[in-house]
């Protein structure tokens, strides 16, 4: 019955074993590829949402340059309780109550007087002010969108960097694990040849000395994994606790080599939003220029009041009354305020026209940097690719040499330690190139 009862409980065991893997599995968050990345990113990333609300915030700031440009309606009560002589009289004219007869104007006693009104404006003229005001807003839209644009190409150049550099940090560390478990397997068998008399106490030394040194790598690769993900996640929008995974398992074709870099300037100049934006704030400038110029002109603005004036607040058509003109005003002097608008705004023309000039330089600077290691980075990875295949031919040659006892210990582990060199080389430049493919895209100023 023994032998029953125990196959039955591994049987138990085992079913409850794979039932847990697979409801770990099942709770464990999907793969996510680049692409699926950069989706989750533009979803959620709050820089985005910020960049989206400046352009709402200027599609508010036109829809207010353009309400100068619609009639201005306003209503209002007013009441007023005088003996002054001159306004009492004015409001039994207005009321239609003055009786010649019967009135002392010198002492008419104490009138009060309710006024209803509805006041119409239209501004006709303002020397330009609100045409360029507007056309200002316009451009701000414009501006808004164009920055938007840019914040997206940045965030797309860096979810790709980090999410290549947490690759990379993934590589490194089975790299180091593949270094722990060789160096473990030799240096077991190093001991067991020392035992025998085999081998020198210095060589199994040595070997425990590299041991430390790959578990000490592999220490940091692990750390450097963690800091790539909190990194990512903080780039697609997600909080440090939130599962996120990426898929580890998929090939990424390494880049073309770049172009000239007059066609990659070309290329920058004609679509590079950071650049138009700096450009349309030259222009925004340039109207507020003109706008504060145009307070030296006249302006001149038409009104229509309706109304009514009575004691007790009753409307009667016999009472009401209906003002219309048109009034022309202009600046003489203004303590000298409309001149230093203007200084101002050509101060930040000034400012808007040496920005516009930095961003082309800034741009020229960050797209032969991004050519420069792209193409260093590609260099550097087919050279790497030799040189992993030339490295672990040597340590072949060395270990069997090792083994053999025609070389020492010290020479093996030169010879594992310039295959681990030659590893972290082919590594560290393939991620490089497809890191530095992104930020060659985002000099350009379009991500395709």
């Amino acid at each position: 019955m023994r032998p029953l009862t125990n196959r039955i409980l591994l049987t138990v065991c085992t079913l409850l074993f794979v039932l847990s893997n697979k409801a770990q599995a099942d709770t464990s968050p999907p793969l996510n590829t680049l692409a699926q990345t950069i989706d989750t990113a533009l979803a959620n990333n709050p820089e985005l949402s910020i960049m989206q609300a400046r352009i709402e915030q200027a599609d508010a700031q036109l829809g207010q340059a353009l309400a100068i440009f619609y009639p201005q309606i306003k209503t209002s009560l007013s009441y007023q309780y005088t003996n002054n002589p001159a306004q009492a009289f004015a409001m039994l004219i207005a009321q239609r109550h003055l009786n010649m007869a019967g009135t002392d104007f010198n002492h008419p006693g104490f009138i009060e007087d309710y006024r209803p009104q509805v006041t119409a404006s239209y501004s006709l003229f303002r020397g330009g002010q609100d045409y360029y005001q507007s056309q200002a807003a316009q451009l701000g839209i414009e501006t808004s969108e164009l920055e938007k644009s840019a914040t997206r190409n940045r965030l797309l150049s860096n979810v790709t960097a980090a999410f290549y550099g947490e690759l990379a940090a993934i590589d490194s560390h089975k790299m180091s694990l593949r270094t722990i478990e060789a160096v473990q397997s030799e240096l077991e068998q190093s001991r067991a040849r020392f035992n025998v008399g085999a081998l020198l106490k210095s060589d199994v030394l040595s070997l425990e000395v590299q041991l430390a040194e790959a578990q000490e790598a592999d220490i940091q690769a692990a750390n450097a994994i963690e800091i790539a993900h909190n990194m990512l996640k903080t780039l697609l929008g997600l909080s440090v606790t939130d599962a996120y995974a990426i898929n580890v398992t998929l090939e990424s074709q390494l880049p073309k080599a770049p172009e000239g870099f007059s066609e990659l300037l070309a290329k920058a100049l004609s679509s590079h939003p950071e650049l138009k934006a700096a450009e349309k704030r030259v222009l925004i400038a340039e109207k507020q220029v003109s706008a504060a110029k145009g307070a030296h002109l006249p302006k001149a603005d038409a009104f229509v009041n309706y109304g009514s004036d009575s004691n007790n607040l009753t409307y009667n058509s016999n009472q009401d009354n209906l003002t219309a003109g048109v009034m022309v005003e202009m600046d003489i002097f203004t303590g000298f305020a409309s001149q230093e608008k203007i200084k101002k705004a050509q101060h930040e023309l000034t400012v808007a026209n040496e920005t516009a000039r930095q961003t082309r330089l800034r741009i020229e600077n960050q797209l032969k940097t991004a050519q420069l290691r792209l193409q260093e980075a590609l260099n550097r990875a087919r050279i790497s690719a030799l040189a992993v295949q030339v490295s672990e031919e040597a340590l072949r040659l060395v270990k069997e040499q090792h083994q053999a006892g025609v070389v020492t210990v010290t020479r093996y582990i030169d010879a594992e330690v310039a295959r681990d060199k030659a590893q972290t080389r082919q590594i560290s430049s393939r991620y490089d190139a497809l890191r530095f493919d992104a930020e060659l895209k985002q000099a350009i100023g379009f991500w395709q």
